[in-house]
């Protein structure tokens, strides 16, 4: 517990700290924990820290926390993962997020399956930035499409954008990234759309991503440690 507290501060100090850099506002950020492989009772520990957002990248491991965490009520899930069409109907009953929304048959099955007593579900389009293959996302060229069908769909309110740059790049190189998905977003608006969201930044580049913008940051080893992936 105290550790985790420790560590939570000091990423919201970091997040402070670029905010101040860029000339932003106090809390113009948000910190999201990513507790991926980590167990429902670190997350708890880190409710208890203060923190309430969550993101998870597998559907298995949202269902399970979320329900072994349902006694706080106060929990904001996150889906932050690829999503199969197959596994769409744990997300929109568990999640309150969904950053990684690229095809539209995944929007149409998230607001078909959303239920109705619950408030619409925050999604953010992914963006594939660097043009990787193996990198999900939409492509730059097909947002506005994409962007204006998601944002007409009911149950569902579309709030940004998000994207992953390639791993181990230059920091001019991953400024430039996050600098041309806040571009798309500023178009995006330009075209008629209000989006707030920039989900981008990591445990390793979040001062970069908030000197470009991001209003969330996405936050695991900084926060849990090191991942212990199975074998």
């Amino acid at each position: 517990m105290a550790e985790l507290y420790k560590s939570r501060l000091a990423v919201l100090e970091r997040i402070d700290s670029a905010l101040s850099a860029a000339g932003r506002p106090a809390g113009e950020c948000r910190l999201l924990a990513v507790s991926k492989t980590f167990p429902a009772e670190a997350v708890r520990l880190c409710h208890a820290a203060g923190q309430r957002a969550f993101g998870e990248n597998y559907v298995q491991e949202l269902d399970a926390k979320s329900a072994e965490l349902s006694d706080l009520t106060d929990l904001e899930w996150h889906f932050i993962g690829p999503l199969q069409s197959n596994k769409t109907r744990t997300v929109a009953e568990r999640a309150h997020w969904v950053h990684s929304l690229d095809r539209l048959k995944i929007a149409e099955r998230l607001s078909a399956q959303r239920p109705a007593a619950l408030e619409p579900l925050q999604v953010c389009i992914q963006v594939n930035v660097s043009g990787e293959a193996s990198k999900s996302g939409c492509a730059p060229a097909e947002l506005p499409e994409l962007a204006a069908a998601v944002a007409a769909l009911p149950r569902l309110r579309l709030r940004g954008l998000m994207c992953i740059p390639e791993a181990d790049s230059e920091p001019a190189q991953l400024r430039a990234r996050f600098a041309q998905l806040r571009r798309c977003r500023d178009q995006l608006n330009r075209d008629g759309l209000a989006l707030d969201t920039l989900s981008m930044g990591m445990s390793s580049d979040l001062e970069l991503a908030i000197l470009e913008g991001a209003t969330i940051v996405r936050v695991g080893t900084a926060l849990f440690g090191q991942r212990a992936y199975p074998a």
